[in-house]
């Protein structure tokens, strides 16, 4: 009974424990990548300036080649959309584009995502000039809600979405250099 007893004690220290640490510690998550393209800035803008544009470049496409894929909105304008279906790399969801800044060069998307689990993100692309190439910024954040936060310092977003987006970059950078 007495070891019983101090289980219960050491669980309830833990669940306050990681009550106090989820209170302290931020749920905010933010991870970017960037490169440089040897492109005109308008070049590289029109691969990245709607959804459709951005498919042909994206690094999951190659995880679920047989993804079902809906679109809907207007191309190149806030409100276009894409839902996905796919394996259990992709999982399912929507991303859907809120801003197109045509002057400054960004694109603001929020992605939804309903399996493997549920979660929100924005996403955004911002292509700027780098002399007579380009520089792609590719950045994304989400929050980790109230009790999770502490999972954040389990998390390698470098290991999760590094390669991910550095593939995604590189298929960008290849497609915006062709002549």
């Amino acid at each position: 009974m007495r070891i019983l007893k101090i289980t219960a004690y050491i669980a309830a220290a833990l669940v306050v424990f990681w009550l106090i640490a989820a209170t302290l510690i931020s749920g905010d998550c933010r991870f970017e990548k960037s490169t440089a393209i040897k492109a005109p800035v308008e070049k590289v803008w029109q691969n990245t300036n709607t959804l459709r544009a951005m498919d042909s470049w994206s690094p999951w496409q190659e995880k679920d080649p047989n993804v079902k894929k809906v679109w809907s909105g207007s191309t190149g304008q806030s409100g276009e959309q894409q839902c996905w279906e796919g394996n259990d790399a992709v999982g399912k969801g929507c991303i859907k584009v809120l801003k197109v800044d045509s002057v400054a060069k960004r694109i603001d998307i929020e992605m939804k995502f309903l399996t493997p689990y549920e979660s929100e993100a924005m996403e955004y692309i911002i292509v700027q000039p780098n002399g007579s190439g380009s520089n792609v910024i590719w950045r994304f954040t989400s929050e980790i809600p109230f009790p999770f936060s502490p999972m954040k310092l389990f998390m390698d977003l470098e290991d999760q979405v590094g390669p991910d987006f550095t593939s995604g970059l590189q298929k960008l950078k290849v497609l915006s250099e062709e002549r």
